[in-house]
This record gives C-alpha cells, structure tokens and sequence, in this order.
C-alpha cells in the first residue's frame, strides 16, 4: 500500500509539474485555445521516442548494444521506411525526430516551416498505407503560423522554441516503461484541467474520469475481456480507453471504435489512442454525424458500448424521409423529437450491440419521463426487454453543467423481465465546485447492480407491470422512495410538554396575580 501511495504521490507532482508548464507556455492565450499546441507538442515527441525506441530495440537484440536511430543519417533511415510503415503504421526521418528539432529550435529561423515540413511528412509517411485514416490531418489543428503563438514569425518561433523545452522538461520517462502509463496519463490530465477551466465547452469533449468508469464497470460486469468497445460519441477517447484500464491490457481483443463530428476533438482523441500505446491497426475512429452519417457498419456489433452522447441536441429526424426506415430506428416505429436526439443515441446504441454485449450510456433526466414520440420509444425499449437499469447520478459531475444526469444501462439477452432502478443521488463527495464518485461509490452501486439487489430508498426491481402501470416512466423517483431525513414530531409527547408550560405559566400567573394584590393593598 505505501508503494501504491508513493505512486500515486509521484504521479500527483508529475501532473502538477505539467500543468505548470503548459500554463506558463501559454502566455495571454486562453489555455483552450492552446491546448492543441501542448497536445499536439507531447504527441510529436511520444512518436518520435516511440519509433526511437522500437528500432534501438530491435538493433540491441540484433547485437548491436550501442546503436541509435537519432543518430543515423536520413539517407541509411531511408531504406528502414517500407518495413516500418507496415510495422509501425509511420515514418520519421532521423532529422526530424523532436530530439533533433529540439536541439536546433534556438538557431533555427524558420523554425515554424521546420515544424510544418515534419508533421506534412510524418503524415504522409502513412499515405497508400493501412494506418493512413489514423494518420490523416493529424497535426490540422497545430497552426505554427496563428497569431496565438505571436505577431511575427520570430515572436512565433520563439513560443514554439519555448514549446518544444517545456514539453522535453516534462518528465514522462522513457516510452519503454508502461508502468505509469506516463504520456496517456500526463494527456488525460491535461484534457481534465483545461475541460474544468473550459466549464462547458470543456464538458461536450470530455468525460470525467469517475462516471468514466462507473460506464465501463457496468458494461463489463461478470467479465474478463470484450472482443470491441464503441462510442457513438466518443470525444477525446478517454471513455473508449477506460475499458483497457478496467480489464486490463490486451483485454479488448479487437479494438477501439467511436465517431466524433467535431474534427478538433476528432484529431485528439487519435493522439489520445498512440499515446496509451494503442496500435494503429486497433482502433478506428471516425469524424462525421453518428445519427445521419455511421461510419462502422462492417465493424458492428459490439460487446461494450459506453457513452456521454450530446444532451437534447437538434437532428434531422423527421425532415430526413430516409431515417424512419434505418434499421438503427425502424424498430421503435418512430423517431426521437427533432430538437431533442438523446432517444436516437440510445437506439443507434442498442441497434449495434451484440447479443451479448452491454451499452451503458449517460443520459439527460428528461428522457425518461417526457411524453409524446419519446414516450412511444421507451414503450418499445420496455416491451422488448432492453432496458436493464436506470441510474439516477449525483448532480454537479461534470464539467459545465449542474444538471443531475443518468445512466441507462441497455441489453439484448436478459435473464429477466424486470428493470432495476437504482439512486445514486447521494454517492458523491464535495470536490472544490464539483462532486465526485468515489470508489466506495462505484462499490456499492456496482454491487447493486450486479446483484439485483432491493435495497430500501437506494433500489428497486420493478416488474414489467409495474413499469407498464407507471405510464412507461422510467425516473428512478418514481419506483425508489427517497428517505425522509426529517426530523421525526412525536405529537403526543409534544401535547404533554405544551400542556406542562401552560400549567407552570397559568402557576406562574397566579403567583404574579397574588403579588400584585398585595402590592395594592
């Protein structure tokens, strides 16, 4: 345990050692609008040490304890390029690794073409290859010629040069060493501050590390490992990553699968999946619209499907002929409202998990109990079974909103017809602003839920009759009495205790009454 703690106390200073330095990189631009420089930054150096790595490794079991990749001319690089791309998914010439780079930077004038030449190439090096669609528009968002980085181009070279330290000062360790898991983490913690300095807009791409997990323990219950994780919604990716930390490394047998339409977060969530080592041929992540444009049809269904979809966004819905009859909604026999597609997330959910898979997805409180088309939708989740569990959350988990969300928890194959709700208002403990599920929290609702278990004002396991009385309502106050912490009024002994101060006033009066005849006299 105090090895544990050490590591945790390491970790904690690393973090803060690393926000440190990219606050101070930032200088007067809004920490959000440079996050992609430190992110982008710290992922040209993982692949760099990365490639570095790899190669220095294989030349060492080969026999050749001193060579270096960084130290090799690009020519005798070259003839390395075809046997790498295929192993590695990429290419970096020796000149171009951020060792290299860095070490010029100071001297370098055209220091921003240098960068702009190396993340083209790198890019390139994946064109006609396997790996080309992770590789794709990786560096977009690394803008060496913005005016965030300075008004003219040594001002902007000297904020990259200055880049390039604070990101080599980070102390992430060597790649080799997965113990700590130094660069996915140091990201993770990275994306975490700037979505809490962000509030909502760091809130539509980022989802807090606790309900993170509590998704991905619940759609693993009774588990070991999935063959493929999916999020309709993914973001930045930490949600799809978390199922690899939950079971365990190598546990998601076929890889990583999500679609995000904001092309920003689109590109740091591939960054996110290189930096915890996830190779390029095991995750498949995709930028378009989930409900209007899927693109995993031929990688569907999956065993695990966590998500934090969009609350009441708009979509096409009705306005598109063509979505009544998509097999992902046909069933329901109607489409969710079209200023509201929360219910369409949930049905492109279901439609692509397997047989024996779980989705578990966070969704607004609404859902679960307005009328109309939404209601039709929750009839049709309900008579066929899907619906497993509702979890009613703690309010104040997330960035940028107060609002008291939910987890429904969807499955194809269950053992009964009964649905359990479970509230989980009170699981929570105060952090600065926010609240947080701690790990006796996701214990004990985990527990529950793995166990079916009625729990008096925590949960209940409410029969299809039951659910069907209720008007298809599906919010867990309506079948989990909430305790009455109030303090209990024993009327009868109150009565007593008035009756006793009445008669010591009335002794009190006549006491007062026989004074004042005397004093009258």
């Amino acid at each position: 345990m105090a090895i544990d703690n050490k590591k945790e106390q390491e970790r904690e200073e690393l973090h803060r050692a690393i926000w440190a330095i990219a606050d101070e990189l930032r200088g007067s631009v809004d920490g959000w609008d440079f996050k992609n420089y430190v992110l982008g930054t710290m992922f040209y150096r993982y692949i760099s040490e990365n490639i570095t790595n790899y190669i220095n490794e294989g030349e060492v079991e080969a026999g050749n304890p001193d060579f270096d990749f960084a130290q090799m001319s690009d020519d005798e690089a070259e003839e390395a390029r075809e046997g790498l791309i295929e192993e590695k998914g990429f290419f970096i010439l020796p000149s171009e690794l951020f060792c290299n780079v860095r070490t010029k930077a100071k001297d370098d004038e055209n220091l921003n073409e240098t960068l702009e030449k190396v993340f083209t190439h790198i890019e390139e090096s994946a064109q006609g290859s396997e790996s080309e669609s992770d590789f794709a528009g990786l560096f977009d968002d690394f803008d060496v010629n913005s005016n965030k980085l300075g008004a003219t181009v040594a001002k902007r070279n000297e904020k990259l040069c200055k880049l390039l330290d604070g990101v080599a000062n980070m102390k992430l360790g060597n790649v080799k060493d997965h113990d700590i898991d130094a660069f996915g983490d140091a990201y993770e913690y990275l994306m975490t501050m700037y979505a809490s300095n962000a509030g909502k807009s760091g809130g539509e791409f980022f989802t807090p590390a606790d309900v993170s997990e509590l998704l991905t323990r619940l759609g693993t219950v009774g588990k070991t490992e999935v063959n493929k994780v999916y999020d309709p919604a993914c973001g930045s990716g930490s949600l799809l990553l978390k199922a690899e930390k939950v079971l365990g490394r190598n546990k998601v047998r076929n890889g990583f699968y999500g679609q995000e339409i904001n092309i920003t977060t689109y590109n740091l969530c591939r960054i996110n999946m290189f930096l915890h080592d996830i190779d390029f041929d095991k995750f498949d992540i995709a930028c378009e619209d989930t409900l209007t444009s899927p693109q995993h049809w031929d990688d569907e269904p999956f065993e695990l499907i966590v998500s934090n979809p969009p609350y009441s966004i708009k979509w096409a819905g009705d306005d598109d002929p063509l979505l009544i009859n998509d097999p992902r909604f046909a069933p329901a026999g109607v489409l969710a409202p079209k200023s509201k597609a929360d219910l369409a997330f949930v049905m492109h959910s279901l439609s692509w998990l397997a047989s024996n898979g779980t989705a578990a997805i966070v969704c607004f409180p609404g859902i679960m109990y307005r009328g109309g088309k939404e209601k039709k939708i929750r009839k049709y989740l309900i008579d066929n079974n899907f619906v497993d569990c509702v979890i009613q959350l703690p309010p104040n988990l997330f960035f940028g909103t107060s609002i008291a969300t939910c987890i429904m928890v969807l499955k194809k194959c269950k053992t009964d017809n009964k649905t359990l709700f479970i509230d989980a208002t009170n699981e929570c403990i105060k952090v600065t602003n926010n609240n947080k599920l701690t790990q006796e929290n996701m214990d004990k609702i985990i527990d529950c839920y793995a166990n079916r278990s009625e729990v008096k004002h925590f949960s209940h396991l409410a029969t299809y009759e039951e659910v069907e009385e209720n008007d298809y309502n599906l919010s867990v106050s309506t079948y989990v009495e909430a305790e009455d912490t109030r303090e209990k009024i024993d009327i009868v002994k109150l009565n007593a205790e008035i009756k006793e101060i009445v008669a010591k006033e009335q002794v009190l009066r006549d006491e007062i009454d026989k004074i004042i005849a005397e004093i009258e006299q």
